[in-house]
């Protein structure tokens, strides 16, 4: 019995000493995280293996922080502050009803130095609506003067009085692939200077927010972090270098959800030239409208590939209809630049003003044709388009001309736009911002001064013809 115990005793020690040994000689090694994926068979036919580096290891070739630094020194934090509660009552309703007027922030957001003296762009949406627009640079404040706006690309022009303040440089958004690293800057959730980085994860992407009859939709996608505050800062490659202004996210929460979008930069910086030279963005047009080219169309055309975009409609006079181009047409190409969706077709033209000569590439069945096009403004002539208001004081209303164009798509032929409203008659109608008024007892309203005479002279009953925001036509009665 002491022999078996003796020996049990003697296995149990040498087994912990072996253990002991063999750990002590070869220290355990951690584990490295890789991914393991096929790739192509070698010469006998059999699948082999490589191993890539994990995301960890990838982030660390790569250094952010220049990047980082240039681009955020030209980063701004833009507040607005409304006083329309302040205008909206008066001192009766002040008193009877106990209202006291406000001052609130309408919004806030972000915004690019684009110049050393002070010029700053930002999305319109950030400062639509706004009486003061209030920028912070360096602990600083600045009031900000609206230069302008373009709301078919949701981006507005600022300056402030500023000398030799550090501006971003820009590149052009043409050169940016799929994939290539891109940093989002910007002040999200009030968060100041905030810096994400992602990459580019498409092009030309349409998302159909913009409100807008002749919007350009041709976003920047990228899996860089954009959060609410983040609209207008900028979207930069890893020089530091602007290629586009962030301006929206899909989201079913409102935050950020893995999908982000920008405005190119070459889109930007045309913008920017014409509300800085015209005070009002110099849009061209063809005279057409066009669809993505699908898989039905192609076969309605006899076409055997996707390629290109299909016209839809040709304005009568217009510049496409003058050089022969006809409904059913594929448009393939601009100015040898490859349009294969509505998004890349609108960016091409995004590019350049009314007057200007492009070269235009398409397909009618199995013939190809290439014109050269004098681009048109929305009136339909070669110049300068200034958008005028008129302020009516008596309706409570500003108001301006509906452009040649858009009437023709419209299917009118006059009509005025609300462009704002305050308390006055039209508000008193319901009449909305952005609703065009055609016709007052079936007398069409071509100037506001029109309008502004009937409503203040006209007695009894009366019926307004308007074309709502959704473009469609309706009816309203009233009795003065």
């Amino acid at each position: 019995m002491r022999k078996i115990l003796l020996n049990i005793v003697l296995s149990l020690g040498a087994g912990f000493l072996g253990g002991y040994s063999f750990f002590y000689f070869n220290p355990p090694v951690s584990p490295q995280f890789q991914k393991t994926e096929f790739t192509e068979s070698d010469s006998n036919g059999i699948a082999t293996f490589t191993s890539t580096p994990s995301r960890s290891a990838i982030y660390e070739n790569i250094d952010f922080s220049n990047a980082s630094k240039i681009s955020t020194e030209c980063v701004v934090y833009i507040k607005t502050i409304s006083k329309q509660d302040v205008e909206r009552y008066s001192w009766f309703d002040m008193y009877f009803y106990n209202r006291q007027p406000q001052r609130r922030v309408a919004g806030s957001g972000s915004g690019v130095i684009f110049s050393k003296d002070g010029f700053i762009v930002t999305n319109n949406h950030v400062i639509d609506g706004a009486d003061e627009i209030e920028v912070i640079f360096n602990k600083k404040s600045y009031r900000a003067e609206l230069i302008g706006t373009d709301p078919s690309t949701d981006l507005a022009l600022l300056k402030i009085d500023g000398k030799n303040l550090p501006f971003i440089k820009v590149a052009s958004s043409k050169t940016l692939n799929v994939g290539e690293w891109v940093l989002a800057v910007g002040n999200p959730f009030n968060l100041q200077s905030t810096v994400t980085a992602g990459i580019v994860s498409a092009k030309g992407r349409r998302i159909n927010i913009l409100e807008d009859i002749f919007p350009i939709e041709s976003f920047i996608q990228t899996d860089a972090a954009i959060n609410p505050g983040n609209s207008g800062g900028a979207l930069v490659n890893l020089d530091g270098h602007l290629v586009g202004i962030n301006t929206a996210i899909l989201s079913r929460t409102g935050s950020y959800a893995g999908y982000g979008f920008a405005v190119p930069s070459d889109i930007v910086t045309k913008v920017v030239s014409d509300l800085k030279q015209y005070g009002e963005v110099q849009k061209a047009f063809i005279g057409a409208e066009v669809v993505d080219l699908d898989e039905d169309l192609s076969n309605q055309l006899g076409t055997s590939d996707l390629d290109g975009v299909v016209v839809t409609f040709i304005e009568p006079e217009g510049a496409a209809a003058q050089v022969g181009i006809e409904k059913g047409d594929i448009i393939v190409e601009i100015n040898e630049n490859k349009i294969n969706s509505r998004a890349l077709f609108d960016e091409q033209l995004g590019f350049y003003r009314p007057g200007d000569k492009i070269k235009i590439k398409y397909k009618r069945g199995k013939e190809n044709y290439v014109k050269d096009i004098i681009l048109t403004n929305v009136e339909g002539t070669t110049g300068i388009v200034k958008k005028i208001t008129y302020n009516a004081e008596k309706l409570g209303a500003t108001f301006e001309v509906v452009p040649k164009m858009e009437r023709t798509r419209l299917g009118i032929e006059s009509g005025i736009r609300v462009k704002q409203v305050e308390r006055g008659l039209i508000n008193n109608m319901d009449i909305k911002e952005g609703e065009v008024i055609v016709a007052i007892n079936n007398y069409k309203i071509e100037k506001p001064e029109d309008l502004e005479e009937i409503l203040i002279r006209i007695r009894g009953r009366v019926i307004v013809e308007v074309i709502d925001r959704d473009n469609k036509k309706r009816y309203y009665s009233y009795r003065f």
